[in-house]
């Protein structure tokens, strides 16, 4: 690294490395079979929701980055497009992002959002670390699914590029697997595209 770049040269420059104990290791998501960790968290200002509220019915976990992002957005957006076929399903979707709920509460009302916006923000990202979608290195989680049954178990899990939408054809193909009785959803394809 140039050392002409680092902080305190005067330049204004700044160096990539990153903060002082943050890993440059990337994120191992909770494989399907294992037991979902359980949170609460909140989804309004005064409102909290815990994972074990939905015992007994399929739940959808979308970690994103931030609300406001362009990919952010679009995923968000699709997955509001497509509510009604998770439903048809049995399935709670739930988005998570480090971002405060004063921020989800904006966010989710411009985007007009009919499904809750869950805030691991204090103490930062605890809920993506124990899932193992939390990015040390940018404070933020990973572009993370998980599909878990309603027995509590992750069925399926994908994590995709953070700059690409994953779509929602893996969380479908998963969901179906539960609703065909076949409980190893792991083998749904890796690959999932967008819509």
């Amino acid at each position: 690294m140039d050392s002409s770049n680092s902080p305190g040269n005067g330049n204004g420059a700044y160096s990539h490395m990153p903060p002082q104990g943050a890993s440059n290791k990337k994120a191992s998501a909770l494989p399907a079979g294992a037991e979902a960790p359980d949170f609460t968290l909140y989804s309004t200002p005064d409102q909290a929701v815990s994972l074990s509220e939905f015992r007994g019915q399929p739940v959808i976990l979308a970690f994103y980055p931030a609300d406001w992002s362009p990919v952010c957005s679009d995923q968000m957006a699709l997955y509001n497009e497509i509510l009604p076929e998770f439903q048809r399903y049995g399935a709670q979707l739930l988005g998570i992002s480090v971002d405060g709920k004063w921020c989800h509460n904006a966010f989710s009302d411009a985007r007009n959002l009919r499904f809750p916006l869950l805030a691991d923000f204090e103490p930062k990202g605890e809920v993506a670390r124990s899932y193992g979608v939390y990015r040390e290195r940018e404070g933020v989680s990973e572009r993370a699914l998980f599909v878990v049954d309603g027995d509590g178990i992750i069925r399926w899990s994908h994590v995709s590029p953070v700059g690409v939408n994953p779509g929602a054809d893996g969380i479908l193909q998963a969901l179906e697997s539960l609703t065909a009785g076949d409980q190893d959803a792991a083998t749904a394809p890796e690959e999932v595209f967008r819509r």
